[in-house]
């Protein structure tokens, strides 16, 4: 029996107006960069990769309303990136300001920014390409489409969930196999080497327009900020509010879950991080292709029907490791 999509969430978060932010002296709208003249890392941390993800926004608009502090080495860069789908969103219809052409995240292979294909997301990722690939610690604030806790996708190489332990939050850590309608942006480059120095994370930071999720975006950020060196231990002390989680847990994934068509449709409960017990057991359904539960303890990793079209992941399987 298919289960029933869940009623659209609570909007308890609205975008707050960023145009004051459009010019940051860098030649690219939206972007602002604090530079110490030393030498140092190279830190980037994005907000609005999906444009109805809000929480990122107002982290982002929070630090630089406070007054972003000078790096002691190295520079850090602010991006807030689909600002045009952002500026579409509507509450009576919150899922629509996702993106305006095509997914953000799914276009940062050379392939597709070199490529003819062009879409405003395309452009977008273009002008962005010089601070992404510059970069070598990037955090990459997003939400979720269902209720979930908070998760932090490590790409699919282990030493970002090793960096994802330093940074001791969330709970909640992923590796996964990636996408397979395209490259995101914490995969790109060094970021998805595993011989690279360059490390990347995304943080899931609950459901999309829930005001928990703007705690973890602001949490989150000033812990990478600290842990990145960009800012001193005292100035981040005094911001952080949320208390680590007494232990970490990874979760690797070992498939994803695409829709084939828009019949497709869950046969357990849509649980973000929920565990199916017995091997076996029917998780979805599309057409006359069923998939199961691969193994005892399955985690559901952000299951959802959201964004529900041919080719979209609509659940990751996985197992905790620890």
């Amino acid at each position: 029996m298919p289960v029933e999509r869940p009623a659209l969430p609570d909007v308890e978060l609205v975008p707050v107006d960023i145009t004051r932010w459009a010019d940051g002296a860098t030649g690219v709208p939206y972007v602002h960069r604090f530079d110490s003249g030393r030498p140092g890392p190279s830190v980037l941390v994005t907000a609005l990769i999906h444009g109805n993800e809000i929480c990122g926004a107002l982290a982002l608009d929070r630090l630089l309303r406070e007054g972003v502090p000078t790096p002691p080495a190295g520079r850090l860069t602010l991006v807030f990136a689909n600002v045009d789908a952002y500026q579409r969103f509507d509450a009576a219809d919150p899922y629509r300001s996702r993106c305006v052409d095509e997914d953000l995240n799914r276009v940062w292979a050379d392939e597709a920014l070199d490529g003819p294909l062009d879409s405003l997301e395309r452009r977008r990722a273009r002008a962005l390409r010089p601070f992404v690939d510059e970069a070598d610690l990037l955090l990459d604030i997003h939400s979720m489409g269902e209720p979930c806790r908070p998760l932090m996708v490590c790409g699919q190489v282990d030493k970002n969930a090793a960096w994802a332990r330093e940074l001791g939050v969330p709970a909640d850590l992923l590796i996964d196999t990636g996408h397979p309608a395209g490259l995101r942006m914490i995969e790109r480059g060094g970021f998805g080497d595993p011989r690279s120095p360059k490390r990347s994370l995304l943080i899931e930071c609950g459901q999309h327009w829930e005001s928990a999720a703007a705690d973890v975006a602001w949490d989150t950020l000033v812990r990478f900020l600290r842990l990145s060196g960009v800012v001193d231990a005292a100035w981040a002390e005094a911001r952080l509010s949320l208390p680590l989680p007494p232990r970490q847990r990874l979760v690797r994934v070992t498939e994803a879950v695409v829709a084939r068509s828009a019949a497709f449709h869950f046969l357990v409960p849509i649980v973000g991080l929920g565990v199916v017990e017995k091997a076996g057991t029917p998780i979805a359904r599309d057409g006359d292709h069923t998939w199961v539960a691969p193994y005892d303890h399955t985690v559901l990793v952000m299951p959802g029907l959201s964004n529900l079209k041919p080719g979209n992941t609509q659940v990751r399987l996985g197992r905790f490791e620890d």
